[in-house]
């Protein structure tokens, strides 16, 4: 029997029939009450709205891998940590016990069955709740969390539907409560600096960007515990780029979405699939009963955006064929260009030979959170201390009564990438046009804070 078929005594779910529910939650968000609350909500824009100044008390929702860490994020900075939530019972004790190990009092733990958060959300002791589970339950977590009052931060890649887009911006607007996307490598080192040389000037005019999440992913996808356990099933149910915002989110930032900018159009496109076929037959026994699946997304989808001012960003997706990892994460301007992976730099009349130069040049660049957290992220944080900085942020940003530099429209854009390259590519790559989510707003909105901060 496969870990995932494993029954929980006293009626708790198993985590196969966990993720089958989120799947039937998400279809449920339905195209037709959508456009209904769309045409009857009296829209008033969530844009540049505070937090209510506080010390946020915090739950987290899924404490696996990725929950646990961010946990450890948490309470890294002293964030105080209320309560817990997750089917597997002995995943919340050792969560809490890491919370009880920093002189906390025991968090609340939410343990019995899939709709148990529900309970958590309603708990008057919780202001902040983070989702870290499979995706297709983000926008019920995120939903039921803003409809209770709490602000809501959301992993990545967001949500997944368009519909679960426009669910989010219109409960956000109508709660008045933040739902923000939890993209670290917004917060990444070079990502920020790079961030505040454009702001600067050094590069110009911007003209077009590149960004990927390319990340051989082939062992954790048939693995029988953590993401193998439901993120191999996103690759039978749809061809596109299913995970867009690592990469797409720095360029975004970069350019100013939703801030002067937006994305208007998007066509994509997918190479065959082969590389989890190959995978599977190198590795699987003949028995095995992942040889009924049926995988249909293409092992590298490409993506082109061009915005509203007529800039290009492409955006790619490839976890099933063997590669480093990469994020290309390119800008490009009128005076220079810089590209990761490896970082290096190039600007107009900067040497004869038309060489790169290093990113060490630049260092006067570096962002104020990594000047003052710096070492703590990198001794404390996940993924080179990004996500310690993003977390940090977070929390600055509820205890000083500030705006988020994330919010649920950045959320709900860089989502859309996903069903929208999906759309393009059914129709043998055809445009296909973006949803302002903002309103019309996104045109005087200012400059992300992640740019600006002192």
């Amino acid at each position: 029997m496969h870990p995932e078929e494993d029954m929980v005594e006293g009626g708790v779910c198993t985590r196969r029939r966990f993720l089958q529910l989120g799947a039937a939650g998400a279809m449920s968000l339905s195209a037709a009450k959508l456009t209904q609350a769309a045409e009857t909500a009296a829209r008033s824009s969530m844009m540049n709205v505070p937090f209510a100044k506080r010390e946020p008390r915090v739950a987290v929702i899924g404490t696996g891998g990725r929950g646990t860490s961010l946990l450890g994020d948490l309470l890294a900075v002293n964030a105080q940590v209320a309560a817990l939530c997750d089917i597997v019972e002995e995943k919340a004790e050792h969560a809490a016990a890491l919370v009880a190990a920093t002189g906390q009092k025991k968090p609340a733990l939410y343990t019995q069955g899939p709709h148990h958060y529900e309970e958590l959300v309603a708990r008057n002791d919780v202001d902040l709740v983070l989702v870290a589970t499979p995706w297709s339950w983000h926008a019920p977590m995120a939903l039921a969390s803003m409809t209770a009052g709490k602000d809501v931060a959301v992993e990545v890649p967001g949500v997944t539907t368009l519909d679960e887009c426009w669910q989010i911006v219109h409960t956000s607007e109508q709660t008045r409560k933040h739902c923000m996307i939890l993209e670290n490598c917004c917060y990444d080192y070079n990502e920020t600096l790079i961030l505040r040389m454009i702001q600067a000037g050094l590069f110009g005019e911007l003209l077009y960007g590149e960004g990927a999440y390319i990340h051989d992913l082939r062992a954790e996808l048939f693995s029988n515990a953590g993401e193998g356990l439901w993120r191999r099933t996103e690759h039978t149910l749809r061809n596109g780029n299913l995970y867009p915002t690592h990469g797409l989110g720095p360029v975004a930032n970069y350019m100013g979405i939703q801030r002067g900018d937006r994305f208007e159009t998007l066509v994509s496109m997918s190479a065959p699939e082969r590389g989890l076929d190959a995978w599977r037959k190198d590795h699987l026994a003949p028995d095995d009963p992942r040889w009924n699946e049926r995988y249909i997304c293409g092992d590298m989808n490409t993506s082109l955006i061009q915005t509203a001012k007529g800039l290009t960003i492409t955006v790619k997706h490839a976890v099933s064929t063997p590669h480093p990892y990469d994020r290309i994460n390119l800008i490009a301007g009128t005076k220079g260009l810089f590209q990761d992976y490896p970082p290096r730099i190039y600007f107009d009349g900067m040497n004869k030979d038309e060489a790169f130069g290093s990113l060490d040049a630049y260092k006067q660049y570096q962002h104020p959170l990594w000047q003052r957290e710096g070492d703590l992220a990198r001794k404390s944080g996940g993924h080179g201390g990004m996500d310690l900085i993003m977390i940090y942020r977070l929390l600055e940003c509820v205890r000083e009564g500030l705006a988020p530099d994330l919010d649920v429209y950045d959320c709900a854009a860089w989502a859309s990438v996903a069903p929208l390259s999906v759309e393009s590519v059914k129709r043998g790559s055809a445009p296909v046009e973006f949803p302002d989510f903002t309103g019309g707003k996104w045109k005087d909105r200012p400059i992300s804070a992640i740019a600006t901060q002192a």
